[in-house]
């Protein structure tokens, strides 16, 4: 090995170890690496038994209601909860998607991939696995900047987000052109007033008042989280705390942003109006 290498090395073991300082409840534990039985240097970790949140909601175990409305709000807590505490110790996950997102037998979040950001920097062009996003999830301004940060993270959980509402997945190409990307799709039936037409029908949205009501605050979070800015998104600080007060009482208060939203070429929004309102989101938003 030369000394190059052997730097290289060096470098990932010392990152390695920072990242099994990391102890969070809904972050999977990363063990250690070795090279036993292997030439190249191998990531341990924890083991989680019960697949994805794609899996379950789009993917080999996804089955009608078996994921009700409440597993799926504690998915979005749990999940947020760990970015939060990502962001907190200046890890951004730069790769947030429901294949990322593992659940335990008791569908508690395990978040996992969090530290390859760390162990493969961007601008490190030879290492192919370098992590800048998925297509679907993958922040507006990226294309721009060829940067990631917090925000992106947050608009990527916007994404995971609507995955949970609407049970479908963030790209598929079987869908009109128009709605292949599912974030514009939810954007454009959000301002339309047609949410409805998005909502997993198993939830209970149009049966269930409460559901209903906190669907509509989750779109409308969502929402916020998806704007092209990410100097209007909200942090995930804010995001994990507006969850937790519509899981608590169906509804949140939130401030009129500036929305700087292109979805298509027709379809934009006017700088300095507030956010465009899903259905009987007069009974959910209170502006103050």
């Amino acid at each position: 090995m030369n000394e190059n290498n052997y730097r290289r090395v060096e470098q990932f073991v010392n990152e390695v170890e920072i990242l099994t300082g990391l102890h969070h409840q809904n972050l999977v534990s990363l063990y250690g690496c070795t090279s036993r039985h292997s030439r190249e240097l191998l990531l341990v970790y924890e083991y989680v038994p019960n697949g994805t949140v794609a899996d379950h909601l789009h993917g080999k175990k996804a089955k009608p209601g078996m994921l009700p409305w409440h597993i799926r709000m504690n998915i979005a807590i749990e999940t947020a909860s760990a970015l939060v505490y990502l962001h907190a110790t200046d890890i951004i996950h730069r790769d947030v998607k429901t294949t990322n997102i593992l659940l335990d037998n008791h569908f508690s979040v395990k978040v996992g991939d969090f530290g390859l950001s760390r162990l493969f920097p961007i601008h490190v062009t030879h290492i192919s696995t370098a992590p800048q996003g998925t297509p679907g999830y993958v922040d507006p301004e990226y294309h721009l900047y060829y940067q990631l940060t917090d925000k992106s993270d947050v608009f990527s959980f916007g994404v995971v987000l609507i995955e949970l509402i609407s049970s479908m997945p963030a790209v598929d190409i079987l869908r009109k052109r128009q709605d292949i990307n599912l974030s514009n799709m939810a954007i454009k039936k959000i301002q339309n007033g047609t949410l409805h037409e998005l909502v997993d029908p198993t939830l209970g949205f149009e049966s269930d008042f409460k559901i209903r009501k906190m669907i509509n605050a989750v779109a409308e979070l969502a929402f916020q989280c998806l704007q092209n800015s990410k100097d209007v998104r909200p942090s995930m600080v804010e995001v994990l705390e507006r969850l937790k007060d519509i899981q608590s009482d169906g509804t949140y208060k939130c401030k009129p942003e500036v929305l700087d939203i292109s979805v298509d070429d027709d379809i934009t929004l006017m700088k300095n109006e507030p956010p465009p309102s899903s259905p009987d989101s007069n009974i959910i938003i209170n502006f103050p």
